[in-house]
């Protein structure tokens, strides 16, 4: 009988259908949906001087764990690792700590990381794994923008959201048969039609990019759900997929390493680069904006990014920034969470530069932290969507 394998919140348009990747005769995975009083919890048994997404992280694993829910002798939690400059990735080792003082010694950690790090604990990455989180990735993209360029135009309110949801439960069917490329381009193309076939109505928008820190530019505990916040406004909003954000990975450590994790990365690499591409025709081809295939996407970015810097979320912050505003979207908001050295440092520092490169664009950049107060981040919400369009 299979273990429950508890995955905390990351991203929420991707990991309901990426957790069938991590599915296994050992392992059934578990979405976690716990979402009150976890930063007080984090802050009980982390330091307050690791970053905000560890606080939730360990808050929404300790609140599951006390729920009564799982049998606490069998379970086990994934824990994602980027095994660079970022903090989080010791993060598995401060929750073992964690876990055996609020008294669950018995609970596995595993690790999710492609970097040979952890590898007594490391959840073991098959072949099939890979394709399965492959296609979770170009569906969740293609859903998260078709849902984002709808849903301000929608003429029945919850029409577009509802889509979605219909989409993730067939598409979670889809994920336990082989999944060849055709199929997951087929599946694309059939989404883009219905949302394309949605009842909408001419409204005006503001026109609002998303980009910062991977946890909480994906994760509503991250942003505090920032993106309905926005369309209360009404605002369109635009975030880069999480296609991008591999490749950026795959592009900027797929250098690194023993020549079989190199080679691993390189073939991943060209099938997730020819498979955005195709996913992007599509989508284009229904009339939804989309960023430019990976390869167009950096080179457009040289001169605005610092494509040198490869740390945390490194060069994509910028480079998403400047493909969104050549996307007609003049406002953008930077989020990080408080007390990522990495984020603040080659994250908030592009700010200021880039600021100055796209002077019809208005960047205001935001931190979420336990510490912080709603007002304090609306009001600088505020400062970008009350300003006149430039």
């Amino acid at each position: 009988m299979a273990r429950k394998l508890l995955i905390p919140s990351l991203m929420d348009d991707w990991f309901p259908l990426m957790q069938y990747a991590f599915a296994s005769k050992r392992w059934e995975p578990v979405l976690l949906t716990e979402d009150k009083g976890l930063e007080d919890l984090g802050l009980r048994y982390i330091h307050s001087d690791l970053c905000y997404p560890a606080h939730l992280v360990t808050g929404q694993i300790l609140a599951a764990l006390g729920s009564g829910k799982y049998d606490t002798d069998t379970c086990g939690v994934l824990v994602g690792q980027a095994g660079d400059e970022c903090r989080g990735s010791c993060l598995i080792r401060l929750l073992r700590k964690a876990l055996d003082k609020a008294g669950y010694p018995n609970v596995a950690l595993l690790s999710l990381n492609v970097q040979e790090i952890e590898r007594d604990n490391r959840l073991v990455i098959r072949p099939g794994m890979v394709f399965q989180a492959a296609a979770a990735a170009v569906w969740g993209d293609t859903l998260a923008l078709l849902r984002d360029q709808t849903r301000p135009y929608e003429a029945v309110p919850g029409s577009t959201q509802a889509l979605w949801r219909q989409w993730m439960e067939a598409l979670g069917s889809d994920m336990s048969r082989p999944l060849p490329r055709r199929f997951i381009l087929r599946r694309c193309r059939e989404m883009a039609n219905s949302f394309r076939a949605l009842e909408k109505v001419d409204r005006t928008v503001q026109k609002v990019a998303i980009v910062g820190e991977i946890y909480t530019k994906y994760c509503r505990l991250g942003n505090w759900n920032l993106r309905d916040y926005l369309a209360k406004e009404p605002c369109q909003t635009a975030t880069g997929g999480i296609t991008w954000y591999a490749l950026y990975y795959l592009d900027s450590h797929g250098v690194r390493g023993p020549l079989a994790q190199r080679l691993m990365f390189g073939i991943a690499r060209i099938y997730l680069e020819t498979i955005q591409k195709e996913m992007i025709a599509i989508l284009q081809q229904a009339g939804f904006e989309t960023l430019p295939p990976f390869a167009d996407f950096k080179q457009q970015a040289k001169g605005y990014a610092p494509m040198r810097i490869t740390l945390a979320d490194g060069w994509l912050i910028a480079a998403e920034a400047t493909a969104w505003a050549k996307l007609g979207y003049r406002k953008i908001l930077c989020i990080q969470p408080f007390a990522c050295l990495p984020g603040h440092i080659f994250g908030k520092g592009q700010y200021a530069q880039l600021q100055r490169k796209l002077p019809q664009v208005r960047l205001v950049s935001v931190d979420y932290d336990a510490s912080t107060g709603e007002g304090t981040v609306q009001s600088r919400i505020r400062m970008l969507l009350d300003e006149k369009d430039i």
